[in-house]
């Protein structure tokens, strides 16, 4: 089963861009997708359909904001919207689908570069997501949250980390979080798979960023211990070009 998160940075412009060749050509079995700027009805859901996809959206209240989706071959045995926080869910930023033996979630962290209130608001996110996912394990202990974190857990993840230790997604809080969050029953499979291996998810759009690999690796899949007997692999695609992120993706036995 090949499982993929992408952050399309907006979903019209991604299908614009030939997301929809890009998805015939990878064909995941799951597509969590983030930052989807859209409601159902101005992404042209019938496109990712007549692919055989179910599809669960989750927009924002504010319109071409945020938002987060899943599109599945297989049909979830139940997909819950949001956390029941509104301060979160009126933002869009947590979509689950539960399977007969995983459950897969799409997330969308905030990312803190809009002044000290949105850092903060990161931060608050950061909190009450673990206490969130820590109670949903006594339920569903075969996890996987996909999606972007913007946090850079390591040095490795970025290519300044020197020039950038007191950068929104690469603060020591924000970088302890994350290593509390894995210590608490989660794997980051990419870096599970690669752990010398220096790639990147998102690009910024200024000074040729992405052609001169400038990037930083905000876009995981943390997937809960149990299930790692299963995983196969786990890569990141740099080719796929409809958003200044690329698509993570993971495959399960």
């Amino acid at each position: 089963m090949i499982l993929c998160t992408y952050n399309v940075n907006g979903i019209r412009s991604a299908l614009r861009k030939g997301l929809l060749t890009w998805l015939r050509q990878t064909s995941p079995d799951v597509l969590a997708l983030q930052e989807i700027r859209a409601e159902r009805h101005q992404a042209e859901v019938h496109l990712f359909e007549d692919l055989g996809y179910h599809t669960y959206w989750y927009p924002a209240l504010k319109k071409g904001y945020a938002g987060v989706a899943i599109l599945s071959k297989h049909q979830p045995r139940h997909v819950e919207y949001g956390c029941g926080a509104a301060l979160y869910d009126d933002e869009g930023r947590i979509l689950r689908a539960d399977f007969d033996d995983f459950s897969m979630m799409s997330v969308y962290f905030p990312s803190g570069s809009g002044g000290e209130v949105r850092q903060a608001f990161k931060m608050d996110f950061c909190r009450d997501f673990s206490d969130y996912v820590h109670d949903l394990k006594k339920s569903l202990p075969n996890l996987i949250i996909s999606g972007d974190f913007n946090i850079c857990h390591q040095p490795i993840d970025l290519h300044n980390p020197r020039g950038n230790a007191r950068s929104p997604g690469f603060l020591p809080e924000e970088r302890q979080w994350l290593s509390r969050f894995l210590e608490n029953g989660f794997v980051d499979v990419f870096r599970e798979m690669n752990p010398q291996q220096q790639q990147y998810t998102w690009w910024s759009l200024r000074a040729g960023a992405r052609a001169r690999n400038l990037g930083w690796r905000l876009d995981y899949h943390l997937m809960a211990r149990p299930l790692l007997p299963r995983l196969q692999a786990a890569d990141i695609l740099p080719d796929a070009l409809h958003a200044d992120h690329c698509p993570a993706r993971l495959v399960l036995a």
